[in-house]
């Protein structure tokens, strides 16, 4: 059991890493913090990085939306544990969307608690003092200029906490449910199979 909580720990961290580094290089926060949590437990879904793309900088960098890093990690978790349409209206649908609303509600809390909002614009405020409009130039600019893709405590370890913190809840969710991540892999590739 030691052995799992020190392998859990590595994925948390390496989620971390990868979060932060494709943020740098990529940008895209939403989608960075899904590759990053993808590719730390060894599962890929092309479509729900896809459907990131729009959630950037607050949702279409207007800042005013909820951050990139926590929505990547709430649709990560919410695709492992969600409900499934075909399972909406039953007593398991309810309880999967319960149990997603619950991981995201952690989510939101952890997220408060070290950049007091999950909300683009006053995670900018904690972190650089200020908020930025992306959609502006002269902004966006400055917004770079403040080192938010380069400094170690800015927007890339923003989407590295996001994916460490899914990492983990999607770890102990597999736990809860006396699940191996393997057991994981295979129920997702099931159900992109049947997609």
């Amino acid at each position: 059991m030691m052995s799992d909580k020190i392998d859990n720990e590595a994925m948390a961290e390496k989620a971390y890493e990868l979060g932060f580094l494709y943020e740098q290089k990529y940008r895209g926060c939403a989608q960075c913090a899904i590759a990053a949590i993808q590719d730390a437990l060894g599962i890929q879904n092309d479509l729900v990085y896809k459907t990131a793309s729009g959630l950037a900088g607050g949702v279409g960098e207007c800042t005013d939306g909820v951050c990139g890093g926590y929505s990547g990690a709430v649709m990560m978790m919410s695709l492992f544990f969600g409900r499934t349409r075909a399972e909406e209206g039953s007593v398991k649908g309810r309880a999967d969307k319960y149990d997603s609303f619950h991981m995201a509600s952690a989510m939101h809390d952890t997220y408060v608690g070290k950049y007091g909002s999950v909300i683009c614009k006053e995670i900018h405020k904690a972190i650089f003092g200020r908020s930025f409009d992306l959609r502006n130039d002269d902004d966006k600019q400055a917004f770079r200029d403040a080192g938010a893709h380069e400094k170690d405590d800015k927007c890339c370890a923003v989407v590295g906490d996001g994916a460490r913190w899914a990492v983990k809840a999607i770890l102990e969710e597999l736990e809860r449910r006396n699940l191996t991540l393997e057991d994981f892999r295979s129920l997702v590739q099931r159900d992109q199979q049947e997609a």
